[in-house]
């Protein structure tokens, strides 16, 4: 998985990288090395699994990041995201964070009522109402004014830009999945075949 990322992020003309690494990370790096076998050069920020994503940023930030602007990303998520179109809806909002969101796609079959009388099934609809961060960020220098020593920069740090109005988001219509469970492994290599 962490490959397929990689090889998207070369796609969009990304050469460097950084990998926050905690769980695994032996196994990540020795695979990996320093990523001239992808066409990248990957350096590692090491950090604890009990920090979350926003001691996983800070660390990486500040250890190895010095542009202005740039792409950050869980690295559970795989998405056909074009990041220049992402960094142009960044930059005329001019915010300190950008997240790409999508239509939720429901896991579940949605029943259709009126009243106690079901009426139909909808199997795992995308519900365009609602969204959902897909775990891709466009980033300014100044999110490390808001990235906390421990806990999660999607519990913290973005609550407070949105709060702040420093938050914008990107609406990504295209693929995009988590992988959480076997189904989502399924789904995305049933995308990959496709694509390959």
């Amino acid at each position: 998985m962490l490959e397929w990322i990689l090889r998207w992020v070369l796609q969009n003309g990304i050469n460097h990288v950084v990998l926050g690494v905690a769980y695994k990370k032996d196994q990540i790096i020795k695979y990996f090395r320093n990523g001239r076998d992808f066409g990248l050069d990957i350096s590692y920020s090491q950090h604890t699994v009990a920090g979350g994503t926003g001691e996983g940023f800070r660390l990486a930030i500040s250890r190895f990041v010095s542009d202005k602007r740039f792409l950050a990303m869980n690295c559970d998520e795989l998405s056909d995201l074009d990041v220049s179109k992402l960094a142009r809806s960044h930059q005329s909002d001019r915010d300190i964070a950008t997240i790409a969101v999508s239509p939720l796609r429901s896991p579940f079959g949605v029943v259709q009522l009126r009243g106690t009388r079901i009426t139909g099934f909808r199997e795992k609809p995308v519900i365009r109402d609602h969204f959902v961060s897909i775990g891709i960020y466009l980033l300014e220098s100044q999110i490390m004014t808001y990235l906390p020593e421990k806990g999660d920069i999607e519990r913290v740090t973005f609550p407070i830009l949105a709060r702040e109005r420093r938050l914008s988001a990107y609406l990504h219509n295209g693929f995009w999945t988590t992988m959480n469970t076997i189904k989502d492994v399924r789904y995305a290599e049933e995308y990959i075949k496709r694509r390959t």
